[in-house]
């Protein structure tokens, strides 16, 4: 006599519901996990940007410029975010506010991945050489989780980038709305 083999209704039943709450409990930590890893790695450009431009503006003996751009030759003004892109170039003619020339060199450009927004309290930040002061300001990056996940690059008069969770006064930061 020859014996089926096979499963039972009762352990494909079994199975199948195992697996539909593993993959329930996995699905929303794996979005989470790249919602984390983008913000991450956009915040960390950011970093990077400024830390280039600092080192640079010293190493030039010049002015060098992080600013928010579409088509890396033209700063943005006030009706674009850093979430277009930004881009640090040596603002050799000292040109104010900045726009890059033929003449001067782009260093360093990035096009983030974030699905969010990633707003700053200024138009650009301009690096000096050693012992003159730079612009400070705050970039915060959001998703759509909101001011939970939110992080914001902190820079100071001195050029030094920090990431926080709060604004520099310790307040909750604030994500700008979602377009």
């Amino acid at each position: 006599m020859h014996r089926a083999t096979g499963f039972t209704l009762f352990e494909l039943l079994g199975t199948l519901t195992v697996a539909s709450i593993l993959v329930g409990i996995a699905v929303p930590s794996f979005h989470s996990f790249v919602l984390d890893s983008r913000r991450t790695a956009d915040v960390n450009a950011f970093v990077l940007a400024v830390q280039v431009a600092r080192s640079e503006a010293a190493k030039r003996s010049h002015s060098v410029i992080l600013c928010k751009t579409l088509d890396w030759l033209r700063c943005g003004g006030a009706e674009l975010r850093f979430d277009a892109g930004w881009m640090v170039f040596a603002n050799v003619d000292g040109q104010l506010p900045p726009e890059r020339s033929a003449v001067e060199p782009l260093i360093y450009a990035y096009v983030p991945e974030l699905d969010g927004s990633i707003v700053g309290n200024r138009p650009f930040f301009e690096f000096r050489p050693l012992l003159r002061r730079s612009t400070n300001g705050t970039v915060v990056f959001c998703d759509r989780r909101g001011t939970p996940a939110a992080r914001a690059v902190i820079v100071s008069y001195t050029g030094r980038p920090r990431v926080d969770q709060v604004d520099p006064d310790g307040n909750p930061l604030v994500c700008a709305r979602l377009s």
